[in-house]
């Protein structure tokens, strides 16, 4: 069977071979660390190496970097910390939860520096105004790729403060779309290039959503004082979501702020900066109280968010699972290497086939590419604790034989219990492995199935290949 399995595929190129191999050995040079998650601390970068206080700015929870405690260790106001964003520093202060510190350097991951990001739960980026460079992206990317919180905040077009032809919006995107790790719309939206003069964009009626009914209060409204917005595209990431939307706009256009996962972290997105503001700060500086404006919620909002981020299920987030999950990794034979075990897979699936390469090692599930009708299924029962966080993840390769740019004629669909969280076609072909991640807390104290099924037309093939699976509880 695998001998005409080979056969009827369409061979890759010796390029693409190439693309993957050279993709898979830097994603295995970078992801050798890991978030350590502490049991009770919630640890928050706060970043300061990217020109935050250029022009009027003064992003910062204190001019004593990195410890604010230096400046006052026992802050009761926001006026003991000097910063602009020092009220949501001495907020989250205050509950004993969360330590904080600032990084004024180039920031790393896996390294020696005491803001290193494999120290931390969280890192913000409030508006930032300097390209990351190559090191960084990667470094943020795979932070959050290993279940790190990544909070971006940005502000409208145009708004570079240090007059060095990039702003906050270039910035983010370039982050996004301009890595080493995962440059395919990792997060499912892009930042809008809008200048929004004012606005008070709505909150979505969500009761159960953590960010918006968190312990720090309920979010109806933020503030829009020069700001942009963004535009989510939930066919690459099934789990972007958008909490608030500029007035006349809901679904997929106008997401003021909007959450999704990468890997087993966490996402959250703010179209200004204008809401951070608390006024003061460092003297010089032109600064606004969007904090505390009256018409918005915009503390409850950062600080439910950072919780959420950091998976705080005290104070609103719930990553960590209450405290009551021991983070592990459930999937049995998650690289397939181990052949045609713990998985349940259609005759040929499970394969070493150089026709098609494995992201790493020598195996992977190889669903279609015969060129007729044709289906394949993969599945494997697995039991999600009760308490836990739970992220689905894996890296899906596409090939095809279509030239069609328009018609879907062959599907790879994917499930998990009930819920179908993703289907793919031939429309969504490329080069390499892309990661793809959902969660599926909500099946936490159930044995559910997690299911692949392709569904190949009766010409022209279409190969979904998919490798390095993982389903982390937290």
């Amino acid at each position: 069977m695998l001998g005409s399995r080979r056969s009827r595929r369409r061979l890759t190129t010796a390029l693409a071979g190439l693309g993957l191999f050279v993709t898979g050995a830097a994603l295995q040079v970078t992801t050798t660390a890991a978030p350590a998650h502490a049991a009770t601390t919630n640890r928050v970068l706060f970043d300061d190496g990217h020109a935050e206080e250029a022009g009027n700015a003064d992003w910062i929870i204190s001019t004593s970097k990195p410890d604010p405690l230096s400046q006052d260790s026992s802050p009761s106001s926001e006026t003991d910390w000097t910063g602009a964003l020092s009220s949501w520093g001495v907020a989250l202060q205050k509950t004993g939860d969360y330590s904080l510190k600032t990084a004024t350097s180039a920031l790393t991951y896996g390294g020696s520096s005491t803001t290193d990001l494999s120290n931390f739960d969280t890192l913000v980026l409030p508006e930032p105004n300097t390209l990351f460079t190559t090191a960084e992206k990667t470094a943020i990317m795979t932070f959050v790729q290993n279940g790190g919180g990544l909070f971006m905040i940005s502000d409208h077009t145009g708004a570079d403060r240090n007059s060095d032809g990039e702003d906050a919006v270039e910035i983010l995107n370039d982050l996004m779309t301009n890595n080493s790790v995962d440059s395919t719309d990792p997060f499912g939206f892009s930042i809008d290039t809008l200048d929004i003069s004012s606005g008070y964009p709505a909150a979505i009626s969500d009761s159960t959503n953590e960010v918006l009914n968190g312990a720090f209060g309920t979010v109806t409204k933020s503030l829009i004082a020069d700001g942009t917005t963004a535009t989510l595209k939930p066919a690459d990431n099934a789990n972007v979501k958008g909490l608030v939307y500029r007035s006349g706009y809901s679904g997929n256009t106008g997401a003021f702020f909007a959450t999704s996962t990468f890997g087993s972290g966490r996402v959250a997105f703010w179209g200004d900066s204008s809401p951070i503001d608390d006024g003061t700060g460092q003297s010089g500086n032109t600064l606004y109280d969007g904090w505390n404006d009256t018409g918005a919620t915009n503390a409850a909002l950062a600080l439910n968010a950072t919780a959420w981020l950091a998976g705080d299920g005290s104070s609103g987030g719930g990553g960590g699972g209450g405290g009551t999950c021991t983070a592990a990794q459930l999937l049995g034979n998650p690289g397939f290497e181990s052949g045609n075990t713990t998985w349940t897979a259609s005759s040929g699936v499970i394969t070493t086939s150089s026709s098609e390469a494995a992201r790493t090692g020598s195996y992977k599930a190889w669903l279609d590419g015969y060129g007729s009708a044709h289906t394949d299924t993969l599945s494997q029962s697995v039991t999600i604790p009760s308490g836990c966080s739970a992220t689905l993840s894996f890296y899906l390769h596409i090939d095809t034989a279509e030239t069609t740019t328009s018609t879907a004629y062959d599907k790879l669909t994917v499930t998990a219990g009930s819920t179908t969280l993703a289907t793919y076609s031939n429309l969504n072909a490329a080069s390499g492995y892309v990661l793809k991640s959902f969660d599926v807390s909500s099946l936490a104290g159930t044995t559910a199935t997690i299911n692949f099924s392709g569904v190949e037309g009766s010409t022209l093939q279409t190969s979904f290949v998919v490798d390095d699976t993982a389903l982390n509880v937290s």
